[in-house]
């Protein structure tokens, strides 16, 4: 009987703790701690994600015709290239590569991943194997320069022809290297978004390990060191450069010198800064603010397009630019009747009067 009596207080004892609890937490009163809810990210309709979009077909639209056009001027030529145009011609093809790849990410950003898995991968690696090999053609023309400028007397005993071969061979074997980490990237459903994206996809047991490694890499062989190089190279050919008496030609090599240190800085430097402040973000190096993050996030998306326009300067800089280029475009344009003979032979004598073969003039 005892027993009975025990077992019945112990039964409504803990009914009445059961009670206390169950109101103790839904007590409509209870505020999650903000610090500890999942951050939104930017929707389809966020503003940011529509300007990129738009961005994003006007750069396609002006990288195409522009690398297409340096290209096909560039590989007509009748004589042998010289290092300098040969390195501009990989150049264009790995910046008309990039070009490829901007239509699938501009529907992506308002509609979703909508190409499948394995074309998620191609874009994907296409799209880091123009990134680096376009920084690294960059970077072997400012070596270049500094051989012509700087070490004529070495140059003319190098087999630059055989070098330069070469070398554009290994700048797309390293890209090519570099790009396998886009393997990682998956078409699924995203839980913040409940849309399809194309995204990284690693193990979560060391997907920050992964990432924290591809970010590192991105930021040394993608800007950091060929940054060093180009700035050590043209900073030296600058000096050579003042040492001569002043000329046309000077100013004009000094001219697209800053053009091409300038390109390069404003259009990569702000995305490198935005992905290192997502770094931080991410390996809690930084307080996890909420709003602090969205910011960052729609700062990713705006300075990624600002440095694929990147893609867009580089024939402006370093063909058109160029005496000897123009040169050649407008004897195209006179052989399909676009442009006016005298026009065409006033240009022709004027490039010709000049043997220089350098980009920079």
């Amino acid at each position: 009987m005892s027993d009975e009596l025990f077992s019945s207080s112990f039964v409504a004892d803990f009914g009445s703790i059961y009670e206390e609890l169950n109101f103790t937490y839904n007590d409509s009163g209870f505020v999650p701690d903000p610090d500890t809810r999942p951050c939104p990210h930017v929707s389809i309709s966020d503003p940011a994600a529509l300007a990129t979009t738009v961005f994003y077909g006007l750069v396609f639209l002006l990288a195409l015709p522009g690398n297409l056009c340096v290209s096909l001027v560039i590989a007509g030529a009748k004589q042998p290239l010289p290092p300098s145009d040969l390195y501009l011609l990989h150049l264009g093809v790995a910046d008309l590569l990039l070009a490829f790849t901007l239509p699938f990410w501009a529907t992506s950003v308002t509609r979703g991943w909508i190409f499948g898995d394995v074309l998620c991968k191609m874009v994907t690696i296409f799209q880091e194997l123009s990134f680096y090999s376009s920084i690294l053609f960059l970077t072997c023309i400012s070596v270049d320069r500094y051989l012509v400028i700087v070490r004529a007397t070495e140059a003319r005993k190098m087999n630059r022809k055989h070098l330069s071969w070469a070398a554009c061979a290994g700048v797309w074997a390293v890209g090519a290297l570099l790009s396998l980490p886009g393997l990682f990237s998956s078409a699924y459903v995203s839980h913040n978004s409940s849309q399809i994206v194309c995204r990284e996809r690693y193990d979560p047991s060391s997907a920050e390990s992964w990432r924290l490694a591809t970010r590192m890499l991105r930021h040394t062989l993608g800007f950091l060191m060929p940054l060093a190089v180009m700035l050590t190279c043209y900073g030296v050919t600058v000096r050579r450069l003042l040492r001569i008496r002043r000329g046309f030609q000077k100013q004009r090599a000094m001219r697209v010198i800053v053009c091409v240190v300038g390109a390069f800085l404003l259009c990569w430097t702000p995305y490198h800064v935005a992905v290192m402040a997502d770094t931080f973000f991410r390996t809690e190096l930084v307080p996890y603010r909420c709003p602090a993050r969205l910011a960052v996030d729609r700062a990713m998306l705006a300075t990624h397009s600002l440095g694929l326009l990147h893609s867009c300067v580089n024939p402006v800089v370093y063909a058109f630019v160029g005496q000897k280029f123009r040169g050649r475009f407008l004897q195209i344009l006179r052989k399909f009747g676009l442009v006016k003979k005298k026009t065409v032979s006033r240009s022709s004598r004027s490039s010709l009067s000049s043997e220089i073969t350098s980009t920079f003039v």
